[in-house]
């Protein structure tokens, strides 16, 4: 599952500057939310997707994961991680599927020979972006170049070797701050090793964070990456908050 802003835990990591509200943000703090739907992750949290006005949010276990006004942050973690890349057929991994946008900047640069497998673990995720969701990326799940794995991403890291020109792990909110603590496994030794594993001689791994972690950077050094830690816009509403995208390219 993808990620994004948790309110009490950016807090808790100082990643919130207090800006002034806008007039649209005013206006908006006092239209009721409508829920559209709900379902349960494997691991038993609660999700449920909410509009507000234009606005588009996934809830995992009552706290905010994911809102349509992530798709900055969300095109990020494609457009550093596959930059210059240099392959016009390149296959890459996407883990989480969210609101589609991390999927729509991979199509965006994979090029006509590319192709872009998406792993997402539940199913109603899926089924929320060939609905309600589908118009905010253009529905990439409708793209050839497309193909859908409805299942841990870890498996499907697990099951390849030399694989992947890249992977990008939008799952969850990164290495810390987690919703799903099964996810945490993703993002240990072992974890970074297979994904390593799963890439070819040159490939990159690219990680989208709520916050830094300097620790995560030396453990990527440790499995066999040159990693560099990127800040991003955290919205398009660009009020200051910052998360982080890791490209790490396979020694």
């Amino acid at each position: 599952m993808s990620r994004a802003w948790l309110s009490k835990t950016a807090g808790e990591f100082g990643l919130a500057r207090f800006t002034p509200p806008t007039f649209r943000d005013i206006c908006w703090s006092v239209l009721p939310w409508e829920r559209l739907d709900d379902a349960t992750a494997p691991d038993g949290v609660r999700l449920e997707l909410r509009r507000r006005g234009e606005e588009l949010l996934i809830l995992a276990g009552g706290y905010d994961l994911m809102s349509s006004e992530d798709e900055a942050t969300s095109r990020a973690l494609a457009d550093l991680t596959l930059d210059g890349l240099g392959s016009s057929s390149a296959r890459v991994l996407v883990g989480g599927l969210g609101m589609g946008f991390t999927l729509r900047a991979a199509l965006d640069r994979v090029g006509a020979g590319g192709c872009v497998e998406i792993a997402e673990l539940v199913p109603a995720v899926v089924e929320w972006n060939r609905g309600p969701l589908a118009e905010l990326a253009a529905r990439p799940l409708e793209d050839p170049r497309t193909t859908l794995v409805v299942g841990d991403v870890a498996e499907t890291i697990r099951n390849a070797e030399g694989r992947y020109d890249a992977i990008l792990l939008d799952v969850d909110n990164g290495p810390i701050a987690l919703a799903h603590q099964k996810n945490s496994a993703l993002y240990g030794e072992r974890g970074l090793s297979r994904a390593r594993r799963a890439l070819r001689p040159g490939g990159r791994l690219g990680v989208w964070s709520l916050s830094d972690d300097a620790a995560f950077t030396k453990r990527l050094g440790r499995v066999g990456f040159n990693a560099r830690a990127h800040r991003v816009e955290a919205s398009r509403k660009g009020r200051g908050r910052k998360h982080v995208v890791w490209v790490a390219e396979r020694r």
